[in-house]
């Protein structure tokens, strides 16, 4: 199965209303999940522009092009994948999320990359909550957050005045 497990089509003909809402909230989602992707590349090719305005020696400075080229590219291509559903891609893009703030934190958040770094910092973080907060919800209709059983002394998933 090549598609992200908590998605869902309201294509069929029987789709009841439930279906067709999770199926919104699902491309909400992914729409969110794109457009933070898309942020990510776009700050990974301001750094890279950063770079090259920079002095400094042209080794260095072609290797870190390169890195932030090849990450945009990446970033694209997991957007793209989220965009249709692929399985891969929701792990992909918390791969990314997740590790898009120590990448930011290495380069020290230097003078001219203050703003860049920070964003992506940020980016990462939104990224990385958004995928997390959303992977087991979206589509279900038991979704609602629920208190543990510690609290209301009753199992969850048991409706309000009955007993288990």
């Amino acid at each position: 199965m090549n598609r992200l497990p908590w998605d869902i089509t309201a294509s069929n003909t029987g789709a009841d209303d439930g279906q067709v809402a999770a199926a919104a909230d699902t491309q909400v989602v992914r729409r969110l999940i794109v457009i933070l992707l898309l942020t990510a590349a776009a700050l990974d090719l301001t750094r890279c522009g950063l770079v090259m305005t920079a002095s400094r020696p042209s080794a260095p400075t072609a290797g870190l092009v390169a890195a932030g080229l090849a990450a945009a590219a990446l970033t694209v291509r997991t957007a793209r994948g989220c965009r249709v559903g692929q399985r891969w891609a929701g792990w992909a893009a918390l791969l990314i999320g997740a590790a898009s703030a120590p990448q930011a934190a290495a380069s020290g958040f230097g003078s001219p990359y203050t703003i860049p770094d920070t964003a992506t910092a940020a980016v990462g973080l939104l990224l990385a909550i958004t995928i997390l907060a959303t992977a087991g919800r979206i589509g279900r209709r038991d979704a609602t957050p629920q208190f543990p059983v510690c609290w209301t002394g009753k199992p969850r998933g048991v409706p309000p005045g009955s007993t288990p």
